[in-house]
């Protein structure tokens, strides 16, 4: 019973242990010399917010869980912005980086089946980045620190949290230094969705795969190509927030009442 009080009242630390507890789980083998490569888990936010959900809510927090998973009652254009605003984001970071002299060979290779079908599994599968972050980390995480936070300091904690978690792909090759700094910003771009939405993790999902689905490496660039297309990203991507902000400000002063935890208990907040 003391455990479970503790966990009621520190379930956003409960769930960041989780999350890094299983996406990391494989680190230790590895560093041992027990297993060939170091196995990243997207899974983890998922099963981490089921888990703290079971021992801390029961069914009323599923419930509340749930409802957040499919709102799919927003405007027609919330949809375009969730599946357009990433395709923009690197469409205007390569054509900058073409115009610096670049050439993108790897787009004549696209093909709208081919896209389709990736953008089709990945938006089904756990164990890939949208389905295995996005009902953790926006729609457990997020509306617990938006409790007795502004959206706009929620963001960079969760910020720093999400962009931490990547750290092991960082280290073993399966994602740039630059792209820690990036996932940083961009996730003011999913808080500034997920409001914006009344909190639908639908919403932010079908950002995160429009996101994986068309990306830097579309373009084929290679060697000085490849790092300069990735910097001129990040650029695009903070310019971007710093519109939502300075365009939007009434966004990130308050959270809808929807896209906050609500529970009878207290919140333990999260150590800054």
């Amino acid at each position: 019973m003391r455990s479970t009080g503790w966990l009621k009242r520190h379930r956003l630390q409960a769930f960041f242990i989780l999350t890094y507890a299983i996406s990391w789980a494989s680190w230790p083998a590895y560093a041992s010399g027990l297993i060939p490569r170091m196995e990243f888990l997207p899974i983890g936010p998922l099963a981490a917010a089921i888990i703290v959900i079971a021992l801390t809510e029961g069914r009323a927090g599923f419930r509340a869980w749930g409802r957040r998973l499919i709102r799919w009652r927003v405007g027609w254009i919330w949809y375009a912005v969730a599946i357009l605003l990433p395709v923009l984001l690197v469409l205007v970071s390569g054509v900058i980086t073409m115009v610096l002299g670049a050439a993108a060979p790897g787009l004549a290779q696209l093909t709208w089946s081919g896209m389709l079908t990736v953008f089709a599994v990945r938006l089904v599968n756990p164990l890939d980045g949208p389905l295995g972050e996005e009902p953790g980390f926006r729609g457990y995480a997020l509306p617990l620190l938006q409790t007795s936070r502004s959206p706009l300091v929620s963001a960079a904690i969760l910020g720093v949290l999400v962009a931490l978690w990547h750290l092991p792909l960082v280290l073993f090759g399966g994602l740039s230094v630059t792209g820690l700094p990036t996932t940083f910003a961009i996730t003011f771009l999913y808080v500034w969705l997920f409001n914006r939405t009344d909190g639908s993790v639908l919403l932010t999902l079908l950002f995160h795969n429009s996101q994986g689905t068309f990306t830097m490496g579309s373009f084929g660039f290679t060697g000085a190509d490849a790092v300069r297309v990735e910097l001129v990203y990040f650029m695009v991507v903070v310019l971007a927030v710093l519109g939502t902000i300075a365009l939007d400000r009434q966004a990130w002063q308050k959270a809808p009442r929807r896209a906050t935890a609500v529970a009878a208990f207290s919140f333990g907040r999260l150590p800054l």
